[in-house]
């Protein structure tokens, strides 16, 4: 498939996981692609392997170095179609035991990362008619035990995702969401030890019960490229639920 042939792609958080896999698959369909994150040996390697553009690291809550990367990656493309704001970070902890400093990190990564990139690769997109390609979580729209925080952030995301969508129409620019349930990624493995704790459930048993199966970063960039892709040109506001049926179901 070619089906993002000759797109000039900027994704964060691309030096592993579920990023990684977007890049890579982007460059498979036909993409150039920049690779970003916060660990630059991550992002290095993982350009190597995938066959990148090029390289434009950043802090995703540092605004001066987000419009940095953005301006390298345009400089490296020729100009830029396709921002995936896939950069993020976890907290497990019960809500009303958190940290004020750890609560305040994780809105810093995942809530105002993805506005100052979206506000730093805009005026590219306008000029292209490209698209934004948000990575939320069905966190976003459920509530969890351990994830209080987490939740908050991918609920904004989606607010984000569906506002900018409405201002950014009449320009062309398209904004959409992906939302993923249990994946198969370091993050999730991180969380596991935590969910068995409160849940007295093996974690392997819990997401068979609940979703069938753990998710792959495959399965996520797939959904990914396809509202990236010419194919989803009438597809603007909307987050994509990838959970196998976590969501639809009540028992």
């Amino acid at each position: 498939m070619s089906e993002l042939q000759g797109k000039r792609a900027f994704v964060t958080g691309s030096g592993a996981g579920i990023g990684k896999a977007i890049a890579a698959l982007f460059a498979e369909r036909g993409a150039q692609v920049v690779v970003s994150d916060l660990n630059a040996d991550s992002a290095k390697q993982s350009a190597e392997e995938i066959g990148a553009a090029g390289v434009a690291n950043c802090d995703v809550t540092d605004e001066a170095q987000v419009q940095t990367a953005v301006q390298q990656a345009v400089d490296l493309l020729g100009g830029l179609d396709v921002l995936v704001n896939n950069a993020g970070i976890e907290v497990s902890s019960p809500l009303l035991q958190q940290s004020t400093e750890s609560f305040d990190k994780i809105f810093a990564v995942n809530v105002r990362g993805t506005f100052v990139t979206m506000k730093a690769a805009t005026p590219h997109l306008v000029a292209s008619k490209g698209n934004i390609v948000n990575i939320a979580s069905i966190a976003g729209i459920g509530g969890s035990p351990l994830l209080g925080s987490y939740c908050a952030t991918k609920a904004a995301v989606i607010q984000l995702t569906r506002v900018a969508a409405v201002e950014m129409r009449p320009t062309g620019v398209r904004v959409n969401a992906v939302c993923p349930g249990f994946a198969d990624t370091a993050m999730v493995d991180r969380l596991k030890p935590d969910f068995e704790a409160a849940t007295q459930i093996p974690f392997g048993d819990l997401v068979a019960m609940k979703q069938g199966r753990l998710g792959t970063p495959q399965d996520i960039a797939e959904v990914a490229a396809f509202l990236a892709s010419d194919r989803a040109a009438w597809i603007t506001g909307s987050h994509y639920v990838l959970d196998g049926g976590l969501t639809a179901s009540l028992v």
